[in-house]
């Protein structure tokens, strides 16, 4: 129990520690952001702030995670969040250092998200072998049989891609992650999974360490690196514990985001050019109908926690 809970107490002192010797040297590196000029004007201002800045975050985990065991578990958590991160990195390289502000194209992106979560559906089927989904609100469990497989990938593939795209504005990705990560720290912990609680404890004590640095006004951004791990960390999470469609629930603030941008495509399309929202994803819409940056930031985070609650809730009223 002890090391339990050194592990987010570690994660939080390994990024404290790192911070002021890694955005200096990124600095030195010149690994500047690149704003793009559709988003907000008020974001330009931002452009040069570091990236890359979620290494300290994954170097911070793996050296949290030290102080527990190596279990199947939290090593197919890892390989999905550091498979991911090594996507982002390409991503942020493209953009950085090939000044390539698009980064990788979306086949490209896609391509090696599917790779990561066939390594899954491999590991699902050779140790886990089990495809029993619960449903949440109605309670019933039944196994799904191979289209749990087909639900495995996308759960993985729409996590990271909502998880990178809530990062979008100073600590927003970060605070939102904290009631997230807790809620299923809690949950792998009352079923007995303290390997892949403790892998959540992680998550949160490097949310928390990072925020050191990235909160209002951000002095790094976590870039694609941090942002895909995060989501393949989320997402094993959810598949580790059984909970597939109570990430929907507890991930709320991930799920408006990426669907903020799905219905804005489509609405540009079917309308020739109209706009559903003022901007895409969710968090810039309610900053240019003049919400300030740190208050969207608050909201989004108080929205994360209820839901967590929520979930939550809806989980312990099944299982008790």
């Amino acid at each position: 129990m002890l090391k339990l809970a050194l592990i987010p107490v570690t994660a939080f002192i390994v990024c404290a520690l790192i911070g002021p010797v890694l955005i200096p040297y990124l600095h030195k590196l010149k690994f500047g952001q690149s704003i793009r000029e559709c988003g907000p004007a008020s974001h330009m201002k931002k452009s040069g702030t570091p990236t890359m800045g979620g290494l300290m975050m994954l170097a911070a985990l793996v050296l949290a995670l030290c102080w527990g065991k190596f279990t199947p578990h939290v090593l197919m958590a890892l390989v999905l969040t550091l498979g991911h991160a090594v996507i982002g990195f390409i991503d942020d390289y493209i953009k950085v250092v090939m000044k390539r502000n698009l980064g990788l194209t979306a086949k490209q992106k896609f391509l090696l998200q599917f790779i990561l979560a066939g390594a899954y559906v491999y590991f699902a089927e050779t140790h886990l072998q089990n495809t029993n989904l619960w449903v949440p609100l109605v309670n019933i469990t039944f196994d799904f049989g191979w289209a749990y497989y087909a639900l495995a990938f996308i759960l993985l593939v729409g996590t990271t891609n909502a998880v990178n795209l809530t990062d979008g504005l100073d600590g927003l990705v970060s605070f939102v992650s904290v009631p997230v990560t807790l809620a299923y720290a809690f949950i792998a912990y009352m079923q007995g999974m303290l390997d892949v609680s403790g892998f959540a404890l992680g998550l949160t004590g490097a949310c928390l360490g990072f925020l050191l640095f990235n909160r209002h006004p951000a002095q790094v951004f976590m870039g694609d690196t941090g942002s895909l791990a995060l989501g393949g960390g989320v997402a094993a999470l959810a598949l580790l514990t059984n909970t597939e469609l109570l990430l929907v629930i507890i991930g709320g603030v991930y799920v408006a985001e990426a669907t903020s941008v799905i219905i804005q495509v489509a609405y540009f399309r079917l309308t020739g050019g109209k706009r559903f929202f003022r901007m895409a994803p969710l968090h810039h819409h309610f900053e240019l109908g003049g919400c300030k940056e740190v208050k969207v930031v608050e909201i989004f985070t108080i929205v994360s926690f209820l839901l967590s609650a929520v979930g939550l809730g809806l989980w312990l009223a099944a299982v008790l």
